[in-house]
């Protein structure tokens, strides 16, 4: 029986937009692009929700396969409300090939679809339907990037705290050896003074033994964190880490729903968790967010400040927005900071994003309609 919710036709776009200027000097970056993937589903009623992935590693088409061939024939007929069953059932579908990967992916981009469907047939921002908890998030600048050089990633730094930001995010390892990552890190506190936080990146680049040692000479700066110090599978990495360092060690961008996350929940050394939300969606991060909340644990997303100010918004144990400026120039009202270093959730139905109109229509490579 269908109804007004009745899912009955989903669409992708696929993107490729040129970066504002050059790419990002990260060293783990290297296309001239920005690869995202939008999908949009529709009701019986005409209700449309939208998300959207960015990869950042490729793998478009991969995506838009697994979305038809994995995904849409467990969509189309069925209620949109029903959020939960429908996790529940995507998962179990393809938990054979999947479990991570790119089914996890693209199931994460219709979770959030769907429950920007649930926010517009009510009428109400996206952390409001949760249950409002504050009307304003902390933000910090993410883009010191290390390719930038010290200098550079100084100048980067001043950019963000001129916009009012609090806390700034800058990288270490694969570029350069850990001593000079120690001497940019000396460098920046002095150039920010003792007022701003400086968060620090590893992006997986040093083993526990290279995380130690340069983390103990990182100590005395005084950091608000040192980020994914080891590859995600190593947990007793992170626990040796922990332990010797007074540096909090955060982590979990690159783990995959809550059951990814399991060992720091049971030998708690994670103060802060960075769930990605292309990694479960909504529906798992605000589980992960409740799961952490009675081991003290904070949540501080991977990025995408624009659809993660609503859960940070809705939950009692938020930290941390990752602001991003890279895709400000993609939507018609973008989420910005304000001077006081935070971030407001938009009040528009949903998560209240829309793509400009011509980055939608100069820059697709492909796409498809799914229906039944």
């Amino acid at each position: 029986m269908t109804t007004p919710t009745t899912i009955v036709e989903l669409r992708s776009t696929l993107l490729q937009v040129p970066w504002r200027g050059a790419a990002p000097a990260a060293g783990i970056l290297s296309a001239p692009f920005r690869d995202l993937y939008v999908l949009e589903i529709e009701t019986q009623g005409g209700i449309v929700g939208m998300s959207y992935l960015m990869p950042l590693r490729g793998g478009l088409h991969t995506l838009d396969t697994c979305m038809k061939e994995l995904i849409a024939p467990h969509l189309i007929g069925r209620d949109a409300t029903e959020i939960e069953a429908i996790w529940q059932l995507l998962y179990k579908s393809n938990f054979w090939l999947g479990r991570m990967g790119v089914t996890v992916f693209a199931q994460s981009a219709v979770d959030m679809a769907l429950w920007d469907i649930l926010g517009k047939r009510a009428g109400l921002p996206l952390f409001r339907l949760w249950g409002a908890a504050r009307g304003e998030v902390p933000a910090y600048g993410s883009g010191c990037f290390r390719g930038l050089g010290r200098d550079g990633m100084i100048r980067r730094a001043k950019e963000f705290t001129a916009q009012g930001l609090k806390a700034i995010k800058m990288q270490v390892a694969h570029i350069r050896p850990w001593r000079e990552d120690v001497a940019n890190v000396r460098a920046m506190r002095e150039a920010m003074g003792d007022g701003i936080e400086i968060m620090i990146d590893v992006n997986m680049g040093w083993d526990a033994d290279t995380a130690i040692q340069a983390g103990h000479r990182i100590d005395e700066f005084d950091p608000y964190w040192l980020e994914e110090p080891v590859v995600a599978e190593d947990f007793a990495g992170y626990r040796r880490i922990a332990a010797a360092l007074k540096t909090r060690i955060v982590g979990g961008e690159s783990h995959f729903t809550r059951n990814d996350l399991r060992p720091f929940f049971e030998t708690p050394c994670v103060p802060i968790l960075q769930p990605d939300p292309m990694r479960g969606g909504y529906t798992e991060l605000r589980k992960i967010a409740a799961a952490a909340e009675p081991w003290g644990i904070r949540i501080a997303p991977h990025l995408f400040h624009e659809t993660m100010v609503h859960l940070l918004a809705s939950i009692p144990n938020a930290n941390y927005l990752e602001y991003m400026d890279w895709n400000d120039d993609l939507w018609i009202e973008p989420v910005l900071p304000s001077k006081n270093g935070t971030m407001t959730p938009p009040e528009r139905p949903g998560h209240g994003l829309a793509f400009r109109p011509e980055i939608l229509k100069d820059c697709r490579i492909g796409g498809q309609h799914m229906k039944g």
